[in-house]
């Protein structure tokens, strides 16, 4: 991204309150835009600061066959959908690196050591409202490797259960609707671009 790309200019902060700090802050945003015409609009935003997350697909090449997990999520519930949500091992950066975050979530969720991180890509997951920027990767191991139990921490409210399949089922999942988490089908992507 070059410096003519920088929006600095075009945005006037006027104020930033915190509506909420729960588990996570809620802020509210009062500024001035300079539209792309030249004139100045305001505008007020709501934007859930939540942490910058790491994601990883473990691939073990030789066998076919990758890992996913699948756990609870309440915001997928509320949505309406009643099944467990399959996805790809991540965490919150929680100060670590993304490497760190994503070596460290797949020893906690699913008991596997990963070897030869190749980042996919840094990418904003929700822009619209959510502050926070993913860091995603694909990852060698070893299937027949001795694993730890892992299944995540129950008092973080974790209860994870570690799937293990062929990429192409795991890509048969998402055409049938089966996985349903963005981070997940990019990542399946990715790995079969990486064939």
């Amino acid at each position: 991204m070059n410096s003519d790309d920088d929006m600095t200019g075009r945005v006037r902060l006027h104020g930033l309150k915190i509506l909420s700090g729960n588990y996570y802050t809620l802020r509210q945003a009062s500024f001035d835009f300079r539209r792309s015409d030249g004139a100045w609009q305001h505008q007020e935003r709501e934007s859930y600061d939540i942490g910058d997350a790491a994601a990883v697909l473990p691939v073990d090449t030789a066998q076919g066959r990758v890992i996913l997990i699948q756990q609870f999520r309440w915001p997928v519930f509320e949505w309406g959908y009643r099944q467990l949500l399959v996805e790809v091992i991540a965490g919150k950066l929680d100060g670590d690196t993304p490497v760190d975050c994503v070596t460290r979530e797949a020893m906690e969720e699913a008991g596997v050591v990963l070897s030869n991180l190749r980042l996919v890509t840094h990418c904003f997951i929700s822009p619209g409202a959510v502050k926070e920027r993913g860091s995603m990767f694909l990852a060698d191991y070893d299937s027949r490797a001795p694993r730890a139990k892992g299944g995540g921490h129950e008092q973080e409210g974790e209860d994870i259960t570690v799937l293990e399949m062929t990429l192409d089922q795991a890509l048969a999942m998402v055409a049938q609707g089966k996985i349903v988490d963005m981070k997940t089908i990019l990542l399946l992507q990715a790995a079969k671009l990486a064939g």
